[in-house]
């Protein structure tokens, strides 16, 4: 019987056979894209940068700073803002990277965020404002037998100064995909960004749905970020984003730890353009998106 390790041996020297294979083909069809302004916008999502490898969500310092290195040397490093308007232009013709974090931890205080400053690497970091303000760890890492310190409100306050972008993660850490109470959803959204900005001393942006797969996405929460003012919407299930796409609900690829899986991703793997996009434009109607909210 297969061992775990063997297992995972075999995936890795799979993806490397596939990555290696395909490279070639890849790079042609880029370097058109790019010539046709069609070069893709991606937008990398981590949470938790620390040596301790707690989780699949804590990404290896060393793995983080090479990942921004190799991603600098090659891509255009960009703000969600910026990424938003290359979008609307229809035209993009150098391949770019946007850099978000979710939930908020303190230990990403330690290395990872002083080195973006350092470099210069616009980012978006996402936070549970009720951690923030109450000081207590996510139910997902007490589940794992972790306890690790969310981000106080001085130190966003600060990396805000420093040109960090503060944006809304829900108040509680909510999937907002099981939530059909509209009172409920505008609190999470709405009045948790309000009450966040209002402390940090910044307008807050930028939304980013907990989990942020299909199933935990809603149409009445697009609706409702919307008309509250938000510049845009951010999910999680994989993705890219391309000129004269939907600027306002914006696709992210999860940062790996897997150095190798980071370059096929951000090479545009073609498995991965086939992801469906969560078409929350489809609810057109108010009393279509009231019905899905109230269901």
């Amino acid at each position: 019987m297969p061992t775990q390790t063997s297992d995972i041996w075999s995936k890795r020297c799979a993806l490397s056979l596939y990555y290696h294979a395909t490279y070639p083909w890849r790079a042609v069809s880029n370097r058109l894209a790019a010539a046709a302004g069609r070069a893709p916008l991606m937008i990398l999502f981590y949470h938790r940068v620390a040596d301790d490898r707690a989780n699949a969500w804590t990404c290896p310092y060393d793995l983080f700073a090479r990942q921004m290195q190799w991603i600098k040397a090659r891509f255009d490093m960009i703000s969600l803002a910026e990424l938003q308007a290359r979008m609307r232009s229809g035209v993009n013709r150098r391949a770019a990277v946007s850099i978000t974090f979710d939930d908020g931890y303190a230990d990403n205080c330690r290395r990872a965020l002083p080195l973006l400053i350092e470099e210069q690497i616009p980012c978006t970091y996402f936070v549970s404002s009720s951690h923030i303000f109450e000081g207590h760890p996510f139910p997902h890492d007490v589940a794992n037998g972790h306890r690790f310190p969310p981000n106080t409100l001085e130190q966003l306050r600060i990396l805000a100064d420093a040109g960090i972008e503060i944006g809304v993660h829900t108040r509680t850490h909510a999937d907002l995909g099981r939530i059909r109470d509209h009172e409920r959803l505008y609190d999470e959204i709405v009045t948790a960004g309000e009450e966040l900005g209002r402390a940090v001393g910044r307008p807050m942006r930028y939304f980013a749905f907990p989990y942020g797969l299909h199933a935990n996405l809603n149409p009445a929460a697009f609706r409702i970020a919307r008309e509250a003012g938000y510049a845009g919407v951010c999910s999680a299930y994989g993705g890219y984003n391309f000129p004269g796409g939907d600027a306002f609900h914006l696709l992210r690829i999860h940062g790996d730890d897997n150095m190798l899986r980071l370059k096929n991703w951000l090479s545009v793997d073609p498995r991965k353009r086939r992801v469906q996009p969560f078409r929350y434009e489809d609810f057109v109607d108010c009393e279509q998106l009231t019905e899905v909210a109230t269901a």
